[in-house]
């Protein structure tokens, strides 16, 4: 009897000993999945530390820029046909003071401005007047000479306002009678650009400058007037390369 209770016990510890060799077998697949999970955590974390970085450089992306920001040069010029009480529709070839420049009607010195705004970057400011001047040539310069005679000072109709953050000012204007127009005498009796450099451009039909430099050196004794450029007239839109060489040489082109 012992001997059968003994042969049951010991039956009874061998199917005790499977069921836990199997829990033993199951314990290790878990390990095994954990190991997987372990293994492929680090690249988890890799792709969350790029996440910042990416957000970082979106954020950068995204900042406004100044608008004001870009330049201190400024073109302020004159120019006939952005003055003139043109007719609808002037053929711009009907006069060689008269050009189409960028799309906008224009005369010469407006064109010369343009050239220098493209090349350096500056703003552009058309000096204009309350009232028109005709709409021929001929007829402008006579009105011209009459105001030169009678040392008039134009009313203007556009105001150049914040000339503070500007350090350089491109000065243009046609010659008139050997002067500059007297509406150029208005904008330089309106401002004062004490501090600031000076930089006069002129388009003639052969006079260049006359005495304009020094009436201007006059009229803002505390700038620094630099040298100038003259341009033919009938060779404003021509001038680009010219244009191009003086800016170099005095290091405003970008």
């Amino acid at each position: 009897m012992k001997r059968i209770v003994a042969m049951i016990l010991s039956g009874m510890m061998l199917v005790l000993a499977a069921c836990s060799g199997n829990g033993t077998q199951e314990n290790v697949q878990p390990a095994s999945v954990l190991g997987s999970e372990q293994t492929s955590a680090p690249e988890t974390l890799s792709a969350a530390a790029e996440q910042p970085a990416t957000s970082s450089e979106s954020l950068t992306s995204e900042v406004p820029a100044d608008e004001n920001a870009g330049t201190n040069m400024l073109v302020a010029y004159f120019s006939y046909a952005e003055n003139a009480d043109l007719p609808d529709g002037t053929d711009a070839s009907a006069s060689a003071s008269i050009q189409v420049w960028n799309g906008e009607t224009t005369g010469n010195t407006g064109v010369v401005a343009a050239m220098i705004a493209e090349t350096t970057g500056a703003d552009l400011f058309s000096i204009q007047t309350v009232e028109k001047y005709p709409d021929t040539y001929d007829a402008t310069i006579d009105q011209g000479q009459q105001e030169r005679n009678a040392n008039a000072r134009p009313a203007l109709a556009t105001h150049a306002e914040d000339l503070d953050r500007y350090d350089v000012v491109f000065l243009g204007f046609p010659n008139w009678w050997g002067d500059m127009p007297m509406a150029m005498y208005s904008f330089l009796d309106e401002v004062d650009l004490s501090g600031k450099t000076i930089v006069p451009f002129v388009t003639s039909g052969g006079s260049g400058f006359s005495r304009t430099i020094s009436t201007i050196e006059s009229m803002e004794s505390g700038a620094n007037v630099q040298e100038g450029l003259s341009i033919s007239g009938s060779s404003a839109t021509e001038a680009q390369a010219q244009v191009n060489e003086w800016l170099t040489e005095l290091g405003y082109a970008e």
